[in-house]
């Protein structure tokens, strides 16, 4: 008899979690069973291989155990045993519950036949009648629609010159009103594509495809002094790509200066080596990186590799430089934050706090920051203290994403709990919970505006993407919805503001890329790839937004209005 091996069984449940979207589940057993060195070829597994694998289990006991019991009388559909029988019980015990189930089926069965043949006439009636009735409100309401439809156009006709401002998004404190007594903005908006006021898709003239990459490019972030762009991805290197102004205007693949920066001797997608996250420091010279071998790695500008930073136990998910450049931080796998010395190129102080894997870290200061995890914690720890300086309890899922407004005094948080909150340092409990979403959060950002920015009479803003689709944009001096962003059709992974606070780009698994005009509250420009989008960000410049893709590419767009 076939038996499956403990390397088989760890890799089927290593698909099966990520295939059910248990990223970090699946990150902890890939690394703790080494899936990266299994022999198994992944592509010849199809997806939900465990389900069928379990499922054909079941089916096997089902008809061993009925093989002896075939009676002609019967339906042979086997519906005698519950899956938890299957679980439980030897061949002998479901034999036994079949005999039984029969034997008392048997008696029922002329009498049930009769009443079958009833009731399902009776119910065959009564659904057509439900049908029907459906069928007759649905045509009222399409009516009904129709007739709103031409009245309101008849009426904007009418008073088409001094109305035209009212479409608009209106941020005014009086536009807000109060709905079922709560507080909130203007009705959230449902941007589709098909709208009147049609979004203007991205001409090709105006994007650059980057190839070279041969896995998923999970990140990407551009230097903040010049025109270089790093992207990192699951083929274990990261790349530095120059983008001359103009570069975009040659279309598709245009010849573009690379750098590749290999994280492993030789040609390899070997998992354990793929570029997790990336990070440039404050003056642009240096790019660091981390891994999921556990190790972060500092590039010069022309790939010279200047340091490699072992001691994390884990994958590293999350890496952040601290503004002065002296510090870099990371978050691992391993339940621990690290702070190293760039210069020294040594760890100065490892802080193990949490109880399960760090998902992210972000400095407040040049000396203290914010660490979050999948124990559904959050810790802000200064170099130097052995203990948190503050602790934030409060949400009810893995913390995805922690994120310090531009003063340093409100830190943001969000969660697969999909809520998303702010804490001040001067309180334990949050400031606010933001509770719009309706399935988990993975990512907020702070807007470049109100005070410590260069847009300082601007209203500070905090923008969250969820896997719900949509984008939401929050007053947080009130706590308070601002706008939906609704155009995208898949789970959103990433947002960024543009540099003068005019503008937010998001980028979605439904393969597109929206930018969004926050002062109209809508869709301004539109891209779509060929594959779901993990990261966008903009140059310092605000011209250029580039977006990484799991068809192995980076796209550079020029963005003018």
């Amino acid at each position: 008899m076939t038996s499956v091996t403990s390397v088989e069984l760890n890799y089927l449940v290593f698909r099966y979690l990520q295939e059910s979207g248990f990223t970090h589940s699946a990150f902890a057993l890939g690394y703790e069973a080494s899936i990266n060195k299994c022999p198994i070829d992944g592509n010849l597994v199809p997806p939900g291989a465990l389900i069928t694998f379990v499922q054909k289990g079941l089916q096997y006991l089902e008809m061993e155990a009925n093989l002896s019991n075939s009676d002609p009388e019967l339906d042979e559909d086997f519906s005698f045993l519950q899956p938890l029988d299957l679980i439980t019980k030897d061949v002998y015990e479901l034999r036994q519950i079949i005999k039984e189930k029969r034997k008392n089926l048997q008696k029922d069965g002329d009498k049930d036949k009769d009443k079958d043949k009833e009731l399902d006439l009776e119910h065959e009636g009564e659904r057509r009648r439900i049908r029907d009735k459906e069928r007759h409100e649905r045509e009222k309401e399409r009516e009904k629609e129709k007739d709103k439809e031409r009245t309101e156009k008849d009426m904007e006709r009418e008073k088409q010159p001094e109305d035209h401002t009212d479409r608009e998004m209106v941020t005014d404190q009086e536009e807000k009103h109060k709905d079922n007594g709560v507080f909130v903005g203007p009705e959230p908006m449902d941007i589709s594509t098909t709208s009147t006021t049609q979004p203007c898709e991205i001409p090709s003239s105006d994007v650059t495809i980057l190839e070279g990459h041969t896995s998923e490019v999970c990140a990407c972030a551009w230097s903040p002094t010049g025109s270089l762009l790093a992207s990192g991805s699951g083929d274990s290197t990261a790349r530095i790509w120059t983008i001359v102004d103009g570069s975009s205007r040659s279309g598709s693949n245009g010849p573009v200066n690379v750098l590749v920066l290999k994280h492993v001797k030789g040609r390899t997608n070997e998992k354990s080596k793929d570029v997790t996250t990336l990070d440039w420091n404050g003056e642009g010279t240096l790019l660091a990186t981390g891994s999921y071998d556990g190790q972060a790695r500092i590039w010069s500008t022309n790939g010279e590799l200047r340091s490699t930073l072992s001691k994390h136990k884990g994958p590293i998910f999350s890496l952040k430089w601290n503004k002065k450049g002296d510090y870099l931080l990371t978050g691992s796998c391993d339940k621990t934050a690290i702070v190293w010395d760039a210069k020294a190129e040594e760890w100065k102080q490892q802080f193990e706090f949490h109880s399960g894997p760090t998902l992210d870290v972000d400095w407040r200061n040049n000396v203290s920051f914010a660490t979050s995890s999948t124990d559904n914690m959050i810790y802000v720890c200064k170099i130097g203290e052995n203990r948190p300086i503050k602790t934030f309890a409060g949400h009810q899922g893995e913390v995805n994403c922690v994120k310090w407004d531009p003063t340093g005094s409100l830190l943001a948080s969000c969660s697969d709990d999909i809520t998303a909150k702010i804490w001040s340092m001067k309180q334990d409990k949050f400031v606010h919970d933001l509770r719009e979403h309706s399935k988990e959060i993975y990512t907020i950002r702070w807007s470049p505006t109100g005070p410590g920015t260069s847009n300082p009479n601007q209203q500070l803003v905090l923008a969250s993407a969820s896997f719900d689709s949509t984008v939401k944009l929050w007053d947080v001096e009130l706590g308070k919805l601002l706008y939906s962003l609704n155009g995208h059709r898949d789970p959103v992974y990433s947002v960024a503001f543009s540099p003068n606070g005019e503008y937010l780009v998001s980028g979605s698994l439904d393969r597109s890329m929206h930018i969004w005009s926050l002062k109209e509250g809508k869709i301004v420009k539109t891209y779509t790839g060929n594959g779901g989008i993990f990261e966008v960000c903009w140059n310092k410049e605000g011209d250029k937004i580039a977006a990484c893709f799991a068809n192995n590419t980076v796209c550079v767009l020029d963005f003018r209005m």
